[in-house]
Protein backbone atom coordinates (compact mmCIF):
# COMPACT_ATOMS: atom_id res chain seq x y z
CA UNK A 1 0.00 0.00 0.00
CA UNK A 2 1.17 3.50 -1.06
CA UNK A 3 0.93 6.48 0.94
CA UNK A 4 -2.12 7.13 2.47
CA UNK A 5 -4.28 9.43 4.71
CA UNK A 6 -5.65 7.99 7.93
CA UNK A 7 -5.88 8.18 11.76
CA UNK A 8 -3.23 8.36 13.88
CA UNK A 9 -4.69 6.38 17.33
CA UNK A 10 -7.93 5.32 19.04
CA UNK A 11 -10.09 8.51 19.60
CA UNK A 12 -13.02 9.56 21.47
CA UNK A 13 -15.32 13.00 22.03
CA UNK A 14 -18.85 14.26 23.16
CA UNK A 15 -21.43 16.02 22.20
CA UNK A 16 -25.05 17.27 23.91
CA UNK A 17 -27.67 17.95 21.09
CA UNK A 18 -31.32 18.85 22.13
CA UNK A 19 -30.37 16.80 25.09
CA UNK A 20 -29.31 13.82 23.25
CA UNK A 21 -25.66 12.65 24.12
CA UNK A 22 -23.68 11.79 20.86
CA UNK A 23 -20.43 9.73 21.63
CA UNK A 24 -17.87 9.85 18.72
CA UNK A 25 -15.20 7.00 18.35
CA UNK A 26 -12.97 6.68 16.00
CA UNK A 27 -9.84 3.49 15.73
CA UNK A 28 -7.30 3.11 12.91
CA UNK A 29 -7.63 -0.60 11.41
CA UNK A 30 -5.79 -2.87 8.77
CA UNK A 31 -8.68 -5.16 7.86
CA UNK A 32 -12.89 -5.59 8.01
CA UNK A 33 -11.88 -8.37 11.01
CA UNK A 34 -10.44 -5.56 12.96
CA UNK A 35 -13.05 -2.97 11.88
CA UNK A 36 -15.88 -5.10 13.38
CA UNK A 37 -14.17 -6.27 16.50
CA UNK A 38 -14.17 -2.56 17.20
CA UNK A 39 -17.74 -2.12 16.09
CA UNK A 40 -18.55 -5.20 18.78
CA UNK A 41 -16.62 -3.90 21.70
CA UNK A 42 -18.16 -0.47 21.52
CA UNK A 43 -21.53 -2.10 21.75
CA UNK A 44 -20.65 -3.72 24.62
CA UNK A 45 -19.10 -0.80 26.05
CA UNK A 46 -22.46 0.99 25.20
CA UNK A 47 -24.81 -1.51 25.62
CA UNK A 48 -27.69 0.49 27.37
CA UNK A 49 -27.10 3.57 24.57
CA UNK A 50 -30.09 3.60 22.16
CA UNK A 51 -28.09 3.77 19.08
CA UNK A 52 -24.80 2.28 17.77
CA UNK A 53 -24.20 3.34 14.34
CA UNK A 54 -21.25 2.89 12.69
CA UNK A 55 -18.91 3.22 9.31
CA UNK A 56 -15.90 2.16 8.43
CA UNK A 57 -13.32 2.23 4.92
CA UNK A 58 -10.55 0.18 4.22
CA UNK A 59 -8.57 -0.64 1.40
CA UNK A 60 -6.41 1.62 -0.58
CA UNK A 61 -8.96 2.21 -3.41
CA UNK A 62 -11.28 1.94 -0.45
CA UNK A 63 -13.01 -1.16 -1.92
CA UNK A 64 -14.25 -2.18 1.30
CA UNK A 65 -17.23 0.88 2.77
CA UNK A 66 -19.94 -0.51 5.57
CA UNK A 67 -22.09 1.59 7.57
CA UNK A 68 -25.15 1.13 9.25
CA UNK A 69 -28.42 3.14 10.93
CA UNK A 70 -28.68 0.86 14.06
CA UNK A 71 -31.99 1.55 14.44
CA UNK A 72 -31.73 5.09 13.07
CA UNK A 73 -34.12 6.10 10.13
CA UNK A 74 -32.74 5.00 6.75
CA UNK A 75 -29.58 7.13 5.64
CA UNK A 76 -29.67 9.26 8.65
CA UNK A 77 -27.21 7.90 10.54
CA UNK A 78 -24.13 5.42 9.28
CA UNK A 79 -24.33 6.92 5.86
CA UNK A 80 -23.64 10.63 7.31
CA UNK A 81 -20.96 8.88 9.21
CA UNK A 82 -19.25 6.94 5.77
CA UNK A 83 -19.53 10.68 3.98
CA UNK A 84 -16.99 12.54 6.62
CA UNK A 85 -14.37 9.75 6.73
CA UNK A 86 -14.78 9.91 2.77
CA UNK A 87 -14.85 13.50 2.31
CA UNK A 88 -11.69 13.97 4.80
CA UNK A 89 -10.15 11.34 2.25
CA UNK A 90 -9.52 8.50 4.75
CA UNK A 91 -8.92 4.84 4.58
CA UNK A 92 -8.20 2.09 7.12
CA UNK A 93 -10.66 4.19 9.58
CA UNK A 94 -13.51 2.88 11.27
CA UNK A 95 -16.09 5.27 13.83
CA UNK A 96 -18.93 4.10 15.44
CA UNK A 97 -21.26 7.26 16.75
CA UNK A 98 -23.28 5.70 19.80
CA UNK A 99 -26.15 8.21 20.89
CA UNK A 100 -28.63 8.15 24.19
CA UNK A 101 -31.81 9.81 23.39
CA UNK A 102 -32.41 13.04 25.29
CA UNK A 103 -36.48 12.82 24.61
CA UNK A 104 -36.43 15.47 21.79
CA UNK A 105 -37.10 14.16 18.49
CA UNK A 106 -34.30 15.82 16.00
CA UNK A 107 -35.89 14.96 12.82
CA UNK A 108 -34.34 13.56 9.73
CA UNK A 109 -32.21 16.37 8.91
CA UNK A 110 -31.42 17.04 12.35
CA UNK A 111 -30.08 13.72 12.71
CA UNK A 112 -28.05 13.63 9.30
CA UNK A 113 -26.65 17.03 10.99
CA UNK A 114 -25.73 15.41 14.67
CA UNK A 115 -24.38 12.10 13.03
CA UNK A 116 -21.69 14.02 11.13
CA UNK A 117 -20.85 15.79 13.62
CA UNK A 118 -20.17 13.05 15.92
CA UNK A 119 -18.48 11.61 13.39
CA UNK A 120 -16.10 14.88 12.89
CA UNK A 121 -15.33 15.10 16.15
CA UNK A 122 -14.39 11.64 16.80
CA UNK A 123 -12.38 11.71 13.80
CA UNK A 124 -10.23 14.87 15.68
CA UNK A 125 -9.82 13.27 18.42
CA UNK A 126 -7.92 10.23 17.02
CA UNK A 127 -5.74 12.95 15.12
CA UNK A 128 -6.30 12.94 10.95
CA UNK A 129 -2.47 12.03 9.54
CA UNK A 130 -0.65 11.64 6.20
CA UNK A 131 0.52 7.69 6.79
CA UNK A 132 3.68 7.61 4.93
CA UNK A 133 6.14 4.81 3.97
CA UNK A 134 10.03 5.50 5.31
CA UNK A 135 12.96 4.06 5.30
CA UNK A 136 15.29 3.76 8.16
CA UNK A 137 18.36 5.52 7.11
CA UNK A 138 21.43 5.44 9.40
CA UNK A 139 25.20 6.80 9.00
CA UNK A 140 27.94 8.30 11.27
CA UNK A 141 30.09 11.41 10.97
CA UNK A 142 32.52 13.15 11.79
CA UNK A 143 32.11 16.45 14.06
CA UNK A 144 33.78 18.54 12.05
CA UNK A 145 30.88 18.26 9.04
CA UNK A 146 28.16 18.04 11.06
CA UNK A 147 27.31 21.95 11.03
CA UNK A 148 27.31 21.46 6.96
CA UNK A 149 25.52 18.14 7.62
CA UNK A 150 22.55 19.69 9.74
CA UNK A 151 22.00 22.57 7.16
CA UNK A 152 21.82 20.42 3.99
CA UNK A 153 19.24 18.10 5.95
CA UNK A 154 17.12 20.93 6.67
CA UNK A 155 17.48 22.67 2.89
CA UNK A 156 16.03 18.88 1.61
CA UNK A 157 13.66 18.81 4.33
CA UNK A 158 14.86 15.31 5.75
CA UNK A 159 13.51 14.45 9.06
CA UNK A 160 15.91 13.75 11.62
CA UNK A 161 14.63 10.76 14.00
CA UNK A 162 17.42 10.98 16.17
CA UNK A 163 21.19 11.72 16.34
CA UNK A 164 23.65 10.35 18.68
CA UNK A 165 26.92 12.02 20.23
CA UNK A 166 30.02 9.79 20.74
CA UNK A 167 33.08 9.06 18.74
CA UNK A 168 31.21 10.53 15.93
CA UNK A 169 27.59 11.92 15.63
CA UNK A 170 25.72 9.22 14.19
CA UNK A 171 22.49 9.96 12.57
CA UNK A 172 19.07 8.29 11.95
CA UNK A 173 16.88 9.53 9.75
CA UNK A 174 13.47 8.37 8.12
CA UNK A 175 13.51 8.55 4.43
CA UNK A 176 10.95 8.24 1.54
CA UNK A 177 11.24 5.85 -0.77
CA UNK A 178 12.31 8.11 -3.76
CA UNK A 179 14.99 9.97 -1.61
CA UNK A 180 16.89 7.21 -0.54
CA UNK A 181 19.36 7.64 -3.64
CA UNK A 182 19.15 11.19 -3.02
CA UNK A 183 20.12 10.96 0.91
CA UNK A 184 22.97 8.55 -0.32
CA UNK A 185 23.93 10.91 -2.32
CA UNK A 186 24.12 13.66 -0.17
CA UNK A 187 26.09 11.78 2.40
CA UNK A 188 28.95 11.06 0.07
CA UNK A 189 28.99 14.30 -1.16
CA UNK A 190 29.74 15.80 2.05
CA UNK A 191 31.95 13.23 3.36
CA UNK A 192 33.56 12.08 0.36
CA UNK A 193 32.87 8.97 0.32
CA UNK A 194 33.95 7.88 3.47
CA UNK A 195 30.60 7.33 5.67
CA UNK A 196 29.11 4.08 6.19
CA UNK A 197 24.98 4.40 4.79
CA UNK A 198 22.97 1.62 6.28
CA UNK A 199 19.16 1.49 4.99
CA UNK A 200 16.81 -0.73 6.82
CA UNK A 201 13.46 -1.88 6.82
CA UNK A 202 10.43 0.27 5.36
CA UNK A 203 7.15 1.17 7.82
CA UNK A 204 4.78 3.77 8.06
CA UNK A 205 4.84 6.69 10.21
CA UNK A 206 1.86 9.27 11.21
CA UNK A 207 3.09 12.94 10.07
CA UNK A 208 1.05 16.18 10.25
CA UNK A 209 2.07 19.32 9.18
CA UNK A 210 5.46 18.00 8.04
CA UNK A 211 6.25 16.38 11.52
CA UNK A 212 6.37 13.04 12.62
CA UNK A 213 3.97 12.18 15.78
CA UNK A 214 4.33 9.61 18.16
Amino acid sequence: MSNYKSIHKYGRDEIIINKSRFIGTAIPVESEEQAIEFINEIRKEFKDANHNCYAYVIGENKNIQRYSDDGEPSGTAGMPILNVINQEGLVNTAVVVTRYFGGVLLGAGGLVRAYTKGGKIGLESAIIVERNLYYDVSFNLDYTLLGKMENELLKNNFIVKDKIYSEYVGFKLIVKEDETDKITNLVNEITSGKAEINVGQAAYYSIKNGRIIE
